[in-house]
């Protein structure tokens, strides 16, 4: 089997991360935080960098595929708490994968307004391009992974451009005295608004699916600090230059789209294309991407008995998953505001990383490690899970709702099928004692 090497696995974080999250969160980043939108993106990369080394000790003795869910099994057994709340992982990729339709939405209809209304384009680019990225994962796995490997080299580029031109018009910039203190909102609003768009920073759990092939197993911990890391200044970075760049008015009324915005005052129309090209490539790779690795996670949570095995149905040499993924992402994606499914993938995700963080801390004599992490990242997951959650019930309550209602359902499906799993094994054994008896 080919190994992956710690570069591969960099790449694999970073790319996971600089998806599609930073052109759909950025604006709304801004839009909370104002010129605090800097401070909110590194108090959300403490709480990911935390996290990450989680990950690291639990992937680097763990060696399993199945990444969160076969951490969260080992720590709490196979149950209906960890089928719940594994369920809820798969719920929580597919609000990402709508997240990142939202954004190509967005963007697209920037350069190709097909139709008068706004709104229409939107809708119609956010369905077209989920209903493509199923077609692709139909056609080859070969064609997903080239689309991705490809992508991420594109973005980066176009990205790190973006901030070295960026950083040269800061210097002629206006809008600089933005970031000073006196134009940032309280501490609530800087932390709940780094939450929000905490999804961002979501696609660096994505080494521990590959850390069971990776050529060196004292690499995996590299690999999760460094994309992390490296993520977690480059999402500062253009924050900086978004917010300094930027009249708070212009990202108003650009929220959707500000990166590209943000790219006129130095580059004008050329930049804004680029980064209204980069957008759509870095949205599309991450819904390929997500698509495959979602429907990967329904197979493997019905192989482990957390969901029905109809799951398991494979069409064309790809999980039946795949379909039904898109089919739910479809749905929240064009019935569902932009600022609701960012709060319910950040809170879906901030829950799961508590859950992981603690069953690091449970397995803490398997994993080594230091302890204390454990517990700051616990600590921290629920403070912001915490101001998330309070903020929200502020300004957009529907958000707690549209959450409450997918976690319960998670929970109500993992209990009707234990139940009725425990209900047929309980008739096969009666039957067999009753041929015994009949013998």
């Amino acid at each position: 089997m080919k190994k992956v090497s710690l570069l591969n696995a960099i790449s694999v974080g970073i790319g996971g991360m600089v998806g599609g999250g930073i052109f759909a969160v950025l604006g709304l980043a801004v839009t909370k935080a104002s010129g605090a939108t800097p401070m909110a993106f590194l108090i959300a990369g403490i709480v990911a960098l935390i996290t990450a080394y989680s990950y690291a000790l639990l992937a680097r003795t763990i060696q399993n595929k199945g990444g969160t869910s076969a951490y969260i099994n080992e720590a709490f057994g196979k149950n209906i708490l960890s089928g719940g709340i594994n369920n809820f992982l798969w719920i929580s990729y597919i609000v990402m994968l709508a997240l990142y339709a939202s954004a190509f939405g967005s963007y697209a209809p920037t350069l190709f307004p097909i139709f008068p209304n706004s709104s229409i384009n939107y809708h119609l680019f956010l369905s077209i391009v989920i209903l493509l990225a199923v077609v692709v994962n139909y056609l080859s796995v070969s064609v997903v992974t080239n689309i991705e490997k490809w992508a991420v080299f594109f973005k980066l580029i176009i990205l790190l451009f973006f901030i070295v031109i960026g950083i040269y018009g800061l210097f002629s910039s206006s809008y600089v005295n933005q970031l000073s203190t006196s134009s940032w909102p309280n501490m609530i609003s800087i932390i709940s608004g780094g939450m929000l768009i905490f999804i961002a920073y979501e696609g660096f759990e994505l080494i521990a699916n590959i850390s069971p092939d990776m050529s060196k197993k004292e690499d995996i911990k590299k690999a999760f600090i460094f994309s992390t890391g490296f993520v977690v200044i480059l999402y500062i970075l253009i924050a900086v230059i978004t917010v300094g760049s930027l009249s708070f008015t212009t990202v108003s009324s650009a929220e959707d789209y500000v990166l590209a915005e943000a790219a006129k005052p130095v580059l004008g129309q050329f930049g804004f294309i680029l980064i209204v090209i980069a957008a759509m490539i870095s949205t599309f790779s991450a819904i390929n991407a997500t698509l495959y690795s979602s429907s990967r996670i329904n197979y493997e949570l019905a192989i482990d008995d957390e969901l029905p095995h109809e799951f398991t149905v494979i069409i064309k040499n790809e999980p039946i998953g795949v379909i039904i993924t898109a089919i739910l992402a479809l749905l929240i994606g064009n019935l569902i505001s932009l600022e609701s499914i960012s709060g319910i993938g950040s809170i879906g995700f901030l829950s799961i990383f508590f859950m992981v963080n603690l069953s690091a801390y449970l397995l803490r004599k398997k994993i080594g490690g230091r302890v204390w992490i454990y517990l700051v990242g616990i600590i921290l997951n629920l403070i912001a899970l915490g101001i998330l959650i309070f903020e929200q019930i502020q300004s957009n309550p529907i958000t707690i709702l549209y959450t409450l209602g997918l976690l319960t359902l998670c929970f109500l499906l993992e209990y009707f099928y234990k139940k009725s799993e425990y209900v047929i094994k309980e008739k096969v054994i009666q039957r067999n004692q009753s041929n015994k008896k009949a013998i």
